[in-house]
């Protein structure tokens, strides 16, 4: 799916629903979700015309073997991102211009993010969302190594569901 929201670049968002659940939110709110919080993370106005990432909603058993498998833990967790701008790579300025700058892959457990919901008492979808926004900052080179920088990403995510109008519901 392609959004463009005034000057801000085109962002892709490649959806892979592989949960009964996926359904929380729609292809098309993804879509203008990630171009409002690109836009909102000062995307517009940079010379790379056009981004793209990847959203995969998924299982407990699914993320907990990408969990095992890239970061040694053999347990669930509710998000995972891999950002593919961790290493430099040189890009043509034709390049940048006219070819999509993959970002990265968000993976969700639907699972996980059921249960998380149910204990803070709020909807599967706010919460579905508010961890969409985490791995997106994670691809955009946001990390929480520690309280203080965890602190500023949670705030940041606040401020990006508080742009699309979405707040913890019940």
């Amino acid at each position: 799916m392609v959004t463009t929201l005034s000057s801000l670049p085109t962002l892709e968002v490649a959806l892979e629903l592989d949960h009964p659940a996926a359904a929380v939110v729609t292809a098309d709110e993804w879509a203008t979700w990630f171009a409002q919080w690109g836009q909102q993370m000062a995307l517009e106005g940079s010379p790379i015309a056009a981004y793209e990432l990847s959203l995969k909603l998924t299982t407990d058993d699914a993320i907990a073997s990408l969990n095992q498998q890239f970061r040694q833990l053999d347990q669930p967790t509710d998000v995972l991102s891999f950002a593919a701008l961790e290493t430099d790579f040189p890009l043509t300025d034709d390049q940048l211009a006219t070819e999509p700058l993959y970002l990265g892959d968000i993976i969700i457990s639907l699972d996980t993010a059921a249960r998380q919901a149910q204990e803070a008492d709020h909807s599967l979808r706010w919460e579905t969302v508010w961890l969409a926004t985490h791995g997106f900052l994670h691809l955009l080179g946001w990390d929480h190594p520690d309280d203080q920088t965890l602190a500023a990403m949670l705030a940041q995510q606040s401020t990006l569901l508080e742009a699309i109008g979405l707040t913890p519901d019940k």
